[in-house]
């Protein structure tokens, strides 16, 4: 069975190459690597150009990348990975191994951690090792192509949030989701309180849209009770979960920031 991997990226060169290296090193042995570019100017391109089986250049953003390369690809099925993230070994194969297995499954979630570098990050490697395993918080990456093809891919007017989108959309198909063992690992930098901010303001935008599309059909929520679910993890670790506490607060008002802005923009259209 072959799998095909695509790779958005803008500005990627600090990270793609651990990204595809990792790709071009898994255990399963039919795997297409299809990188989409949106005008990068630091080296990306040149990056994916060695690496990768396909590179091409296309946007605006990256749920329209990944749509035009899932078309460009030629897999049975289509795994969909950013350019910070570094796939264990046997994450494809193991994702193959599930869907031969259980012809019934057509999407697989592949659990994430975190690493990085400063305090921050460690409280985002913490605030991850709680995701593992909660339906409110994870999502597909890996997907037949059938049903991508039911469900209409990736929504394009969404750059926050289509992840959710894409899964709720699955689940209202009737997609049956399994799950592999194999860590996918995301190079979060070094997180800082004001570029987190930035990020979460411009993801705001987005994430109002989804809400209001999906709030009727009981979409996810922004605030994830898994957090709290394990409280001997935060007692044991006081100072990273005060500090990851901190790290939402501040993600959490950049999003309301977002939101108000795309509220003040509805209306001054409508105006």
């Amino acid at each position: 069975m072959r799998i095909s991997v695509v790779v958005p990226t803008r500005n990627s060169a600090r990270t793609l190459r651990a990204c595809l290296t990792s790709l071009r090193h898994q255990t399963h042995p039919d795997v297409e690597v299809v990188v989409v570019d949106n005008a990068s100017t630091d080296g990306t391109a040149e990056i994916a150009r060695e690496l990768a089986d396909t590179a091409v250049d296309r946007g605006p953003e990256r749920s329209a990348q990944r749509n035009h390369g899932a078309a460009l690809s030629t897999g049975e099925v289509v795994l969909f990975v950013d350019s910070d993230m570094v796939l264990e070994p046997g994450v494809v194969a193991e994702v193959e191994a599930l869907l031969e297995r259980r012809p019934d499954v057509g999407s697989v979630v592949v659990p994430e951690r975190s690493f990085g570098e400063g305090f921050f990050t460690e409280c985002r490697v913490l605030e991850k090792s709680l995701y593992v395993g909660a339906d409110d918080v994870e999502a597909p990456r890996a997907f037949r192509r059938e049903v991508l093809d039911l469900v209409g891919g990736w929504s394009e007017h969404l750059t926050a949030a289509e992840d959710w989108d894409l899964a709720d959309r699955c689940a209202a198909a009737g997609v049956v989701v399994g799950r592999v063992d194999a860590w996918i690992w995301h190079d979060e930098g070094r997180i800082r309180l004001r570029g987190t901010f930035s990020k979460k303001r411009y993801y705001g935008r987005w994430i109002a849209h989804y809400l209001g599309e999906h709030r009727a059909e009981g979409g996810r929520r922004l605030a994830h009770t898994s957090l709290f679910r394990q409280p001997g993890r935060l007692l044991a670790d006081p100072v990273h979960a005060g500090g990851m506490l901190l790290l939402k607060s501040v993600e959490a008002s950049g999003l309301a920031a977002g939101m108000l802005d795309a509220r003040r923009e509805t209306v001054k259209v409508g105006s």
